[in-house]
């Protein structure tokens, strides 16, 4: 569905009346305008066309691992609508599908945090997206974030920080230590 901006700034003004608070004070007068390009852009990953971005090299190159660390990220909560944030552990060994550039796995972790998620999900899809479309002899992804969907509502807990992961091909058993 495309992003409709009227129908999302006239659910944002509602919401806020809803809440008790006029939308045409000076205060928020422009606010729905501005909350409606925030979504955009946090939604954007719905654009991005992942076959695209895991394009293999052109050319024979040496089939050593390769593991991207600490690339950051920043989700949404399908269930609150509210942010979660942390870092993705991203690496494959080279097999029948050839070498991506790096910056593609990066783009790859943007493109499914730039949509309402939960963590376990995200994780599956980059680990998919990287079996078929790469098609390495192996393959990791963990993801550890702070939600705060539990740490400013519910529980209210900080610091407390949720990994997911899973492993495929020869490292399905023995994962490379940077995933540890």
């Amino acid at each position: 569905m495309p992003f409709d901006e009227a129908k999302t700034s006239r659910a944002v003004r509602e919401l806020l009346a809803g809440l008790g608070v006029d939308p045409d004070s000076p205060e928020l007068r422009e606010t729905p305008g501005r909350v409606t390009e925030f979504w955009r852009e946090r939604l954007v990953g719905y654009e991005v066309d992942v076959a695209a971005e895991l394009q293999a090299l052109p050319g024979v190159l040496a089939p050593c691992p390769v593991i991207l660390d600490r690339v950051p990220f920043v989700s949404t909560c399908e269930h609150h609508l509210a942010p979660f944030s942390g870092c993705a552990i991203v690496g494959y060994l080279p097999g029948a599908g050839g070498t991506v550039g790096l910056s593609k796995l990066v783009r790859v972790v943007q493109a499914f945090a730039n949509r309402l998620q939960v963590q376990e999900r995200m994780t599956q899809q980059i680990f998919e997206a990287l079996a078929t479309h790469l098609r390495p002899a192996a393959w990791g992804v963990r993801l550890t974030a702070e939600h705060t969907c539990m740490s400013h509502r519910g529980v209210k807990v900080h610091d407390v920080p949720v990994s997911t992961y899973l492993f495929g091909g020869s490292w399905q058993e023995n994962p490379p230590s940077e995933f540890l």
